[in-house]
């Protein structure tokens, strides 16, 4: 039997090392399922409920393999729901590769059922390489550079295949005239920069005395290094939530995440330095950055596309963190005063103990922070764990610890809801034998969540350790967009936009086969997560929280809370324990230790 272009198309991605693709069949990639069919499922076609999650997965899977991500979706409306996804891949700059089935090319033009424009559409999204395959030919050199740019840019790719081409009979590119071959390694390759810029950035890092260093997560592959330097300096590290587990929080001088989920030593951490070393961020919010003028900085990236454009840094160093790091070491001073290496530690071990006292605080019914504090130290050593996004992420960034061995992440720039679940699941298929925890607020659980558990449900006996966790934060409110409104726009919880049905995401667990605990009492809180995690399987632990605990920013005064109180207590409708006990006396309670100032 002949070797159609969908079966060269599978072919190749083997070749490549793909393991498993995240889809959805439709008509428009048939020539391709029946390719998964000659190919005993080859690589393992994993089947989500939806296109958009499948992009998730492949983002999860990227994001904690190291590998490329694959998705495949049909023409029109499957290609469309491929976006968020592959977004969410752009923006935290993600290798992943969609394959995308198209109309007939006898159709096109001629406003065929789900016939899109698909260049116009992915041209943003996959802007560093979209390509439609009309020839066979032409497949093994744009499935090939797809690949390699998705790796070398970090970024998605796109290939649409029409449907009528997939069929085709496979021929290679011959050795003729506008041709064009191929080659399948994409080689390893280093950047560094100059020993001139090194040689000035290490002058300036020099002549700081109170240093500050920003880590991302460009800085994962350099965790010694970075803590050499560290060490070095006598700086403190501050975390941008897509660099959570670049450094060990138990190390002194980490001071944990930073912005408005972040930490106040991070904060202050920014605030009080006089010298700033940013490695591998591209962390956007300026104004949880020292002031201009106050400090000089140093940055390390390797992307010159994204590097100097956060601060006005005197130097910037293009290159892999690691590479540059080597480098820049051997020509940094030791031997600094402690008395900022101690301010910021003591900075450190008062934020842990506000923490600490924070989700001690009675709620109703269940504090959302004791729900994080509690899991923390029951996180095993090797554990996975992704936040959606929402208030959850706030007690992600500010209550788990993350020890050596540990990853963790999040939409870092898109933000986008609805992810934890399919990162999770993605994350499973990148490391079958580690356990995986998604922390997930209740909107995030109804948008997407839900159904993925059927995903969960239905591949779990490929995951050699069964520990697949989601705890759902059930609050019936879409509380972070709530929280904001009160902050920002001084206006109470809209409760026709912010209120959610309730939901017993427990027993829909259950009704899969899976685990469900449902938590309605702080003292059971703890027990739960032991449940779950001692779970033979996938387990969903629900906890039904108080929506009016507040994510107060690091860097809140007295006067900004003074004003969300009252505009909390402007409205009537406003549910929990904060309006029913004096929101004013509650806040001075979430703040203790804080000047009112």
């Amino acid at each position: 039997m002949s070797t159609k272009v969908s079966d060269h198309v599978l072919q190749r991605l083997r070749e490549w090392g793909v393991e498993q693709v995240f889809g959805y069949p439709g008509d428009g990639i048939n020539g391709l399922l029946a390719a998964w069919g000659r190919a005993e499922n080859e690589p393992r076609f994993v089947q989500s409920r939806h296109e958009e999650m499948s992009a998730f997965q492949a983002v999860g899977y990227a994001k904690f393999s190291g590998r490329l991500g694959v998705c495949a979706a049909t023409s029109g409306p499957g290609a469309i729901h491929l976006l968020n996804g592959l977004y969410d891949a752009k923006l935290d700059h993600v290798p992943v590769l969609a394959i995308v089935g198209q109309t007939h090319r006898t159709a096109m033009g001629g406003s065929y059922q789900q016939e899109v424009d698909l260049h116009t559409l992915y041209k943003d999204v996959a802007s560093e390489f979209v390509e439609t395959v009309t020839v066979p030919e032409q497949l093994p050199n744009v499935l090939d550079r797809a690949i390699r740019t998705a790796y070398a840019r970090r970024c998605p790719t796109a290939v649409i295949i029409p449907g009528d081409v997939q069929e085709l009979d496979y021929s290679p590119p011959t050795h003729e005239f506008k041709m064009v071959p191929s080659s399948l390694d994409r080689g390893s390759w280093t950047a560094v920069p100059s020993d001139d810029s090194v040689r000035r950035a290490a002058e300036i890092l020099n002549s700081g005395d109170k240093v500050g260093i920003l880590v991302g997560q460009g800085a994962a592959g350099a965790r010694a290094e970075v803590e050499r330097i560290a060490e070095l300096l006598g700086a403190g590290v501050a975390k941008a939530l897509l660099g959570k587990d670049v450094l060990s929080d138990e190390l002194p001088y980490v001071t944990g995440s930073i912005g408005l989920l972040g930490t106040r030593p991070s904060y202050e951490l920014m605030r009080d330095c006089d010298t700033l070393l940013t490695i591998g961020s591209s962390f956007p919010y300026t104004q949880f950055l020292p002031e201009f003028g106050k400090a000089r900085g140093v940055q390390i990236d390797i992307d010159p596309h994204m590097i100097g454009m956060r601060y006005p840094y005197e130097v910037n160093l293009v290159g892999d963190a690691k590479a540059t790091l080597e480098r820049l070491i051997p020509l940094i001073e030791g031997g600094r005063g402690r008395e900022w290496y101690d301010t910021v530690c003591a900075n450190v071990t008062r934020w842990r103990d506000v923490m600490e006292r924070r989700a001690g605080l009675e709620a109703d019914p269940i504090n959302p922070e004791y729900v994080a504090r509690a899991l923390d130290p029951l996180l095993p050593d090797n554990a996975i764990v992704t936040s959606d996004s929402g208030s959850t992420a706030n007690w992600y960034a500010r209550h788990l610890t993350m020890r050596p061995g540990m990853r963790g992440s999040l939409s870092g720039t898109l933000a986008t809801m609805g992810c934890g679940v399919p990162y999770v699941i993605g994350a499973k298929f990148a490391h079958p034998n580690r356990p995986a925890i998604a922390l997930v607020g209740d909107g995030a659980m109804q948008m997407n969540g839900m159904a993925e558990l059927i995903t969960a449900a239905k591949y779990r006996h490929l995951w050699d350790d069964p520990r697949l966790v989601i705890a759902v934060w059930n609050n019936h409110d879409l509380n972070q967009v709530t929280w904001e409104m009160r902050a920002m726009e001084g206006a109470p919880s809209f409760l026709p936009s912010q209120e959610l049905p309730d939901v017993q995401y427990a027993a829909f667990a259950r009704s899969l086969g899976l685990t469900g605990i449902r938590v309605e009492k702080p003292e059971d809180v703890e027990a739960a997560w032991r449940a779950a995690l001692e779970a033979d399987g996938p387990a969903v632990v629900e906890f039904l929280t108080d929506p009016a605990v507040p994510p107060i920013p690091p860097h809140a005064t007295w006067d900004q809370m003074e004003a969300t109180a009252a505009s909390v207590l402007k409205g009537d409708a406003d549910r929990g324990s904060m309006v029913k006990q004096g929101f004013k006396a509650k806040v001075q309670e979430f703040l203790p230790g804080r000047e009112k100032k």
